[in-house]
C-alpha cells in the first residue's frame, strides 16, 4: 500500500491526522506532500492548532470531490 493509500485509510477510520500520528503509526515523515497529492481529487481542510507553545497542523478528510 503506497502512502496515499494509507492515509485515505487513516482517513476513513479516524477522519483526521497530524504529522506526528502519520509518523508514529505509519513511517510517514512529509505528510504534507500527501495530503497536497490527495487534495486534487479530495476535500481535506488543514486546521492550525496549538498548544503549550508548540503548533501543528491536522488534516480532516471531508468525502471526494
Amino acid at each position: 500500500m503506497n502512502q496515499k493509500e494509507t492515509v485515505l485509510n487513516h482517513f476513513k477510520k479516524r477522519k483526521s491526522i497530524t504529522s506526528w500520528e502519520a509518523i508514529q503509526k505509519y513511517g510517514i515523515t512529509r505528510l504534507a506532500a500527501v495530503i497536497c497529492d490527495l487534495k486534487d481529487s479530495h476535500n481535506i481542510i488543514t486546521v492550525r492548532e496549538t498548544a503549550d507553545g508548540k503548533h501543528w497542523a491536522r488534516y480532516t478528510y471531508m468525502g471526494a470531490k
